[in-house]
């Protein structure tokens, strides 16, 4: 008898280029606004939106873009040595020190050079305890992603079977952008379970495997079979 063989995470590099990035009409003010940081209030951004939406994305590209530092708000201490470039910091919303996120926003503004963060909610919905960060998020300009395009999802979706080398039977793919809840998290915690499962499994796995493992984001309540909408072929290779 062959001994069970372990499945081993793999690690997935997430592509974060300019050129994989979807436009769609939800983000097109956010992509306006990136392209003219020095029209930016207080040359300070943030792009709010929900998980998965594209924010870090649109984040790491424009830095990129731009030879800007980029900073995970996570990680930040203390007092940040004086920027000679722009900053992109994402996950501002749960610095590591409110003080260090707080020096940063200062060290950008005497330094006269841009700040770009990104976090799920504008600042007005953070939990700031320093009055004067709460000050200095209140003067920041906040741009939101809005709500994604059905072929905003669809493309979405095959990213990130790309970035885990992941491929669907064309059935299931046209099937499970309309299964699916409505929104880019959705497609993201997808693609996420079927990549557990096959790791599971050691093998491809099947339309009723891969239904299985997608079954909690499916259930919509209301009573019906989710699977109906999938042609009986479809697999996932």
């Amino acid at each position: 008898m062959r001994a069970s063989q372990l499945a081993l995470p793999i690690f997935h590099e997430i592509s974060y280029a300019a050129e994989d990035f979807v436009a769609d009409p939800s983000n097109e003010e956010v992509r306006r606004w990136l392209a003219s940081p020095a029209l930016w209030p207080e040359r300070r951004l943030l792009i709010a939106g929900p998980p998965g939406s594209g924010k870090t994305h649109l984040l790491r590209a424009t830095a990129a873009e731009q030879g800007w530092t980029v900073l995970e708000g996570p990680a930040l201490r203390g007092l940040p040595p004086s920027p000679t470039t722009g900053v992109a910091l994402d996950e501002a919303d749960i610095p590591g020190e409110e003080a260090a996120l707080f020096h940063l926003i200062n060290a950008c503004a005497e330094a006269r050079v841009p700040l770009l963060m990104a976090a799920p909610n504008p600042p007005s919905r953070w939990r700031v305890a320093l009055p004067d960060l709460r000050s200095r998020l209140a003067a920041t300009a906040v741009v939101m992603l809005g709500e994604p395009s059905d072929a905003l999802l669809r493309a979405l979706l095959v990213k990130h079977l790309a970035d885990r080398q992941l491929h669907l039977d064309a059935g299931l793919l046209n099937a499970l952008p309309l299964m699916l809840p409505r929104s880019a998290g959705a497609m993201a915690e997808a693609v996420a379970r079927l990549d557990r499962a096959s790791l599971a499994a050691g093998r491809r796995l099947t339309r009723s495997a891969a239904l299985a493992a997608l079954a909690p984001l499916l259930d919509d309540g209301s009573g019906t079979d989710a699977s109906d909408a999938v042609p009986p072929s479809a697999a996932l290779l």
